[in-house]
Protein backbone atom coordinates (compact mmCIF):
# COMPACT_ATOMS: atom_id res chain seq x y z
CA UNK A 1 0.00 0.00 0.00
CA UNK A 2 1.69 3.10 -0.87
CA UNK A 3 1.68 6.15 1.15
CA UNK A 4 -1.00 7.99 -1.03
CA UNK A 5 -3.51 5.06 -0.76
CA UNK A 6 -2.96 5.19 3.39
CA UNK A 7 -4.15 8.61 3.50
CA UNK A 8 -7.52 8.16 1.90
CA UNK A 9 -8.00 5.52 4.06
CA UNK A 10 -7.28 7.66 7.25
CA UNK A 11 -8.66 11.28 6.04
CA UNK A 12 -12.25 9.09 7.04
CA UNK A 13 -11.80 8.02 10.47
CA UNK A 14 -9.54 11.61 11.56
CA UNK A 15 -12.99 13.27 10.28
CA UNK A 16 -15.01 10.76 12.28
CA UNK A 17 -12.71 11.08 15.38
CA UNK A 18 -12.60 15.05 15.16
CA UNK A 19 -16.42 15.13 14.26
CA UNK A 20 -17.47 12.19 17.57
CA UNK A 21 -15.17 14.37 19.49
CA UNK A 22 -17.05 17.89 19.04
CA UNK A 23 -20.14 16.22 19.57
CA UNK A 24 -18.67 14.56 23.12
CA UNK A 25 -17.52 18.10 24.13
CA UNK A 26 -21.02 19.83 23.05
CA UNK A 27 -22.90 17.44 25.15
CA UNK A 28 -21.17 17.91 28.33
CA UNK A 29 -22.73 18.94 31.45
CA UNK A 30 -21.28 22.44 31.90
CA UNK A 31 -22.36 23.45 28.14
CA UNK A 32 -25.71 24.88 29.46
CA UNK A 33 -27.94 27.11 26.70
CA UNK A 34 -29.20 28.81 29.58
CA UNK A 35 -25.87 29.95 30.12
CA UNK A 36 -25.03 31.59 27.06
CA UNK A 37 -24.35 35.49 27.86
CA UNK A 38 -27.12 37.69 26.41
CA UNK A 39 -25.60 40.87 24.57
CA UNK A 40 -28.62 42.79 25.21
CA UNK A 41 -27.89 43.15 29.52
CA UNK A 42 -27.32 46.93 30.00
CA UNK A 43 -28.48 47.93 26.68
CA UNK A 44 -31.91 49.53 25.61
CA UNK A 45 -34.84 48.31 24.51
CA UNK A 46 -34.77 47.55 20.77
CA UNK A 47 -37.37 49.83 19.09
CA UNK A 48 -40.81 48.43 18.31
CA UNK A 49 -44.25 48.52 18.00
CA UNK A 50 -46.79 45.80 17.58
CA UNK A 51 -50.31 45.13 17.14
CA UNK A 52 -52.89 43.70 19.54
CA UNK A 53 -53.26 40.08 19.49
CA UNK A 54 -56.62 39.77 17.19
CA UNK A 55 -59.29 38.45 19.50
CA UNK A 56 -58.03 39.91 22.76
CA UNK A 57 -59.71 42.74 24.46
CA UNK A 58 -56.62 44.32 24.81
CA UNK A 59 -53.87 47.22 23.24
CA UNK A 60 -50.60 45.62 21.56
CA UNK A 61 -47.34 46.70 22.73
CA UNK A 62 -45.02 49.38 21.78
CA UNK A 63 -41.40 50.25 23.05
CA UNK A 64 -42.54 53.27 24.29
CA UNK A 65 -44.76 50.83 27.22
CA UNK A 66 -41.44 49.86 28.64
CA UNK A 67 -40.30 53.40 28.72
CA UNK A 68 -42.85 54.73 31.61
CA UNK A 69 -40.56 54.80 34.87
CA UNK A 70 -41.70 50.95 36.09
CA UNK A 71 -39.28 48.11 36.39
CA UNK A 72 -41.06 45.53 33.86
CA UNK A 73 -41.20 41.95 32.88
CA UNK A 74 -41.94 41.34 29.40
CA UNK A 75 -42.30 37.49 28.56
CA UNK A 76 -41.94 36.04 24.53
CA UNK A 77 -44.38 33.14 24.60
CA UNK A 78 -46.68 31.46 22.33
CA UNK A 79 -50.00 28.72 22.64
CA UNK A 80 -47.89 25.82 20.54
CA UNK A 81 -45.18 26.38 23.21
CA UNK A 82 -45.14 23.60 25.48
CA UNK A 83 -42.56 25.21 28.35
CA UNK A 84 -44.57 28.10 27.78
CA UNK A 85 -47.76 26.39 29.49
CA UNK A 86 -45.74 24.69 32.37
CA UNK A 87 -43.87 28.39 33.33
CA UNK A 88 -47.67 30.16 32.77
CA UNK A 89 -49.10 29.29 36.25
CA UNK A 90 -45.40 30.74 37.78
CA UNK A 91 -45.48 33.45 35.94
CA UNK A 92 -48.85 34.58 36.67
CA UNK A 93 -47.55 34.09 40.45
CA UNK A 94 -44.33 36.43 39.89
CA UNK A 95 -46.89 39.15 38.32
CA UNK A 96 -49.41 38.77 41.05
CA UNK A 97 -47.00 38.84 44.21
CA UNK A 98 -44.46 41.50 43.17
CA UNK A 99 -47.11 43.78 41.96
CA UNK A 100 -44.67 44.01 38.63
CA UNK A 101 -46.30 45.00 35.08
CA UNK A 102 -46.25 41.56 33.01
CA UNK A 103 -46.18 42.44 28.96
CA UNK A 104 -46.25 39.34 26.32
CA UNK A 105 -45.15 39.10 23.18
CA UNK A 106 -47.17 36.09 21.13
CA UNK A 107 -44.06 34.83 18.78
CA UNK A 108 -45.85 33.68 15.62
CA UNK A 109 -49.17 32.69 16.62
CA UNK A 110 -52.74 32.43 15.49
CA UNK A 111 -54.55 34.76 16.80
CA UNK A 112 -57.11 32.17 17.87
CA UNK A 113 -55.17 29.43 19.35
CA UNK A 114 -53.51 32.50 21.66
CA UNK A 115 -56.65 33.80 22.71
CA UNK A 116 -58.30 30.75 23.47
CA UNK A 117 -54.57 29.25 25.56
CA UNK A 118 -55.15 32.92 27.47
CA UNK A 119 -58.79 31.81 28.49
CA UNK A 120 -57.90 28.31 29.67
CA UNK A 121 -54.75 29.63 31.50
CA UNK A 122 -55.64 32.59 32.26
CA UNK A 123 -54.31 36.06 31.60
CA UNK A 124 -51.50 37.66 33.54
CA UNK A 125 -50.41 40.02 30.99
CA UNK A 126 -51.06 44.33 31.10
CA UNK A 127 -50.54 44.17 26.88
CA UNK A 128 -49.64 41.84 24.50
CA UNK A 129 -47.96 42.42 20.88
CA UNK A 130 -48.44 39.68 18.08
CA UNK A 131 -44.80 39.14 16.60
CA UNK A 132 -44.55 37.64 13.22
CA UNK A 133 -40.77 37.46 14.25
CA UNK A 134 -39.02 40.57 13.58
CA UNK A 135 -39.33 41.58 17.21
CA UNK A 136 -37.65 38.30 18.11
CA UNK A 137 -35.00 38.44 16.43
CA UNK A 138 -34.48 42.78 17.74
CA UNK A 139 -34.25 41.18 21.30
CA UNK A 140 -32.08 38.67 20.94
CA UNK A 141 -34.31 35.80 21.69
CA UNK A 142 -33.53 32.06 20.33
CA UNK A 143 -36.86 30.61 21.12
CA UNK A 144 -39.79 30.61 23.50
CA UNK A 145 -40.44 31.13 26.08
CA UNK A 146 -37.67 33.56 27.47
CA UNK A 147 -38.39 36.91 30.05
CA UNK A 148 -36.84 40.24 30.81
CA UNK A 149 -36.73 42.32 33.00
CA UNK A 150 -36.86 45.91 31.87
CA UNK A 151 -35.87 48.97 34.08
CA UNK A 152 -37.97 51.95 34.12
CA UNK A 153 -35.53 53.81 31.96
CA UNK A 154 -35.92 51.53 29.16
CA UNK A 155 -33.09 49.41 29.55
CA UNK A 156 -32.99 45.38 29.89
CA UNK A 157 -31.48 44.66 32.82
CA UNK A 158 -31.99 40.71 33.00
CA UNK A 159 -32.82 38.04 30.93
CA UNK A 160 -34.02 34.53 31.32
CA UNK A 161 -33.98 31.62 28.23
CA UNK A 162 -36.28 28.99 28.90
CA UNK A 163 -39.50 28.08 31.52
CA UNK A 164 -39.51 30.06 34.91
CA UNK A 165 -40.16 28.17 37.69
CA UNK A 166 -39.76 28.54 41.43
CA UNK A 167 -36.26 27.86 41.92
CA UNK A 168 -35.14 30.48 39.23
CA UNK A 169 -38.31 33.18 40.30
CA UNK A 170 -36.59 32.65 44.06
CA UNK A 171 -33.27 32.68 43.34
CA UNK A 172 -32.53 35.45 40.37
CA UNK A 173 -36.15 36.68 39.72
CA UNK A 174 -37.15 37.98 42.98
CA UNK A 175 -33.57 39.84 43.78
CA UNK A 176 -32.79 41.35 40.75
CA UNK A 177 -36.17 42.99 40.92
CA UNK A 178 -35.72 44.17 44.70
CA UNK A 179 -31.98 45.36 43.34
CA UNK A 180 -34.12 47.49 40.72
CA UNK A 181 -36.77 49.07 42.82
CA UNK A 182 -34.49 50.17 45.57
Amino acid sequence: MTLRSRLYFLLPAIGFVILAGTFVWGLQPDRDPQMIPSAMISKEIPEFDLAAVEGLDMPGLASADLRQGDVVLVNFFASWCVPCQAEHPHLTALAESEDIPLYGINHKDKAENATAWLARLGNPYSKIGADSGRALIDWGVYGVPETFIVDGEGKIRYHYRGPLFPKVIDEEIKPMLESLRS
